[in-house]
């Protein structure tokens, strides 16, 4: 069960069990930097959503897909960051839209940028860095 897999479908699950996992660590990073720390929800946001990439990327080489295409961990590192890094913009951009403009309230707002970007980034990882 826990062997790497080329299969596209248990990737696609995998991917969303490590993507779970990533979400429930930055909802409550963003939580604790929000509403304890006080730091501003957007601030918040980015520091979370850093853990939780970096979260994400080592349980997805190790787990969700079997082929890599880049033999340099440090030039796929990179390249997962850049996804990321794209991804973090969206994120951004919905949580602005979702509770600055329509009142919505911050966690809220995490939930739906996080289903704008899931299918967007397991796309781009996986035809950009685990081709079978």
């Amino acid at each position: 069960m826990l062997e790497k897999t080329d299969n596209v479908l248990v990737q696609l699950f995998r991917y969303f069990v490590v993507s779970g996992l990533s979400l429930v660590i930055d909802f409550c990073t963003l939580f604790v930097f929000t509403d304890v720390l006080r730091v501003h929800y957007l601030a918040s946001s980015v520091l979370s959503y850093a853990l939780g990439l970096v979260i994400n990327y080592y349980i997805s080489v190790n787990w969700v897909f079997g082929t890599r295409t880049y033999s340099d961990r440090r030039k796929e590192f990179a390249i997962f960051v850049g996804i990321g890094i794209a991804g973090l913009g969206v994120n951004t951009l919905v949580m602005w839209i979702c509770a600055s403009l329509f009142s919505l309230y911050y966690l809220a707002a995490r939930v739906v940028s996080a289903a704008i970007g899931y299918s967007w980034k397991y796309a781009a990882r996986r035809l950009i860095l685990f081709r079978s």
